[in-house]
């Protein structure tokens, strides 16, 4: 019932069975590593967008200290129209009165708008010059600019 040893066949693996399977760690490996690349990519661009919002937001605040205490005013009641625009969209950017003043403190997480300093920009802007000190105004839109995420 024993074949007989000579008969059989001896051992052996199939042809390039190594190879084939080493391209495939190869490939996979590769492909992972692509994905990586283009998430990082994808998270420094956002990251970049962001940050570049908040850049010009600062920047323009920074060339609005040179000019007169009213066109000051003016020129940061406009730029806090732009940054809503580009935040939120059209749509919340054209609120006027108190929707306003509640939009933007709902956009800056505060209630400077609404409560303080920042009121200015709600119904101050076609009023006689109030007593409102510019400096007090910059210093707390700045640190405002300064938090922007997106």
């Amino acid at each position: 019932m024993n074949p007989e040893l000579s008969t059989l066949r001896g051992l052996h693996l199939p042809a390039g069975g190594s190879s084939v399977l080493q391209g495939e760690i190869v490939a996979a490996i590769a492909l992972g590593f692509a994905a990586a690349l283009l998430f990082g990519l994808a998270r420094i661009l956002l990251a970049r967008r962001r940050s570049t919002v908040r850049r010009a937001a600062l920047h323009e605040l920074t060339r609005a200290r040179n000019l007169d205490p009213q066109t000051r005013l003016t020129a940061q009641a406009r730029l806090l129209r732009r940054i809503v625009r580009t935040l939120e969209g059209e749509e919340a950017a054209s609120a006027r009165g108190t929707a306003w003043a509640q939009k933007l403190d709902g956009t800056f997480a505060t209630d400077f708008f609404s409560r303080g300093a920042g009121r200015a920009f709600v119904d101050g802007l076609y009023r006689r010059p109030a007593a409102a000190d510019p400096a007090a105004i910059d210093t707390e839109l700045g640190r405002l600019f300064s938090r922007i995420k997106a």
